[in-house]
């Protein structure tokens, strides 16, 4: 019996998720995407977890540097979260007019985010269509203060506490 990837979309979706910018730099230049699929691995030694499908442009990017970055973004960056997932075509340089910072690596951090965490490539695991790329945490930012972007069911939100 085969699952319909439709029911299996449909189904995963109902999972609310964070909203990220993963970076990198590749020959002197940044490269930038939105992903979800974003997790805390191991406090030692200190690990993240990405999921990049083997078709997006940062994918052989962070093979070949070894290094990336991950911006937490808040409810405020809901246009970076489009910008840098490819919403509008007609943007070439997805960094253009976002005064970045590079962190330790080298990778971009978005400013006035959640929090970042800056990684060297540990290990990768090959699931399927995607990479499972394992960061070591070499630097983190993590100021808060503001609601989150959340991802939920296609639609783009933030969070409400019950309590």
């Amino acid at each position: 019996m085969s699952l319909d990837p439709q029911i299996y979309k449909q189904t995963m979706g109902q999972w609310a998720t964070g909203v990220t910018v993963v970076t990198t730099i590749a020959d002197g230049t940044y490269y930038g995407m939105t992903a979800n699929s974003f997790i805390s691995v191991s406090i030692n030694p200190l690990l993240v977890l990405i999921s990049v499908d083997h078709k997006a442009q940062i994918h052989p990017l962070i093979t070949q540097s070894q290094v990336f970055a991950v911006s937490i973004l808040n409810a405020a960056h809901i246009e970076w979260g489009k910008r840098f997932a490819g919403f509008n075509k007609d943007v070439m340089d997805r960094f253009e007019g976002i005064p970045f910072e590079t962190a330790v690596t080298g990778s971009p951090v978005l400013p006035g985010v959640i929090g970042w965490v800056d990684c060297r490539l540990y290990t990768t695991y090959e699931a399927g269509d995607h990479t499972l790329f394992v960061g070591e945490v070499l630097a983190a930012e993590g100021p808060g203060g503001a609601d989150p972007l959340l991802y939920f069911n296609r639609v783009w939100g933030t969070f409400k506490a019950l309590e």
